[in-house]
């Protein structure tokens, strides 16, 4: 897990994420839509997991603003706003 910034939670007492999260595989230099951890200025969070940071789980997920989609997609969690997959309707006897 990397993110643009960080809170502090008083319950916790640790940093959660904060701001736009990607997902990040410990021991990489980049996250897995392919942004540099240094140049992006993204912190990375080794003890919360990915499915914490999403909004529909309630965990870590308080000040986060947004997801990047192509590591949600890369994780295997679609966006309300996208498409679903092609599919055919009327196939070929």
């Amino acid at each position: 897990m990397a993110a643009s910034s960080r809170w502090w939670d008083e319950e916790d007492g640790r940093w959660l994420p904060a701001g736009e999260v990607h997902d990040w595989e410990q021991g990489m230099n980049q996250t897995v839509c392919g942004l540099a951890l240094h140049r992006s200025r993204l912190a990375r969070f080794q003890a919360v997991d990915w499915t914490d940071v999403l909004p529909e789980s309630g965990g870590a997920a308080d000040a986060v603003r947004r997801v990047c989609p192509r590591c949600a997609s890369a994780a295997g969690r679609r966006g309300p706003g996208t498409r679903r997959g092609w599919q055919r309707t009327n196939p070929r006897p």
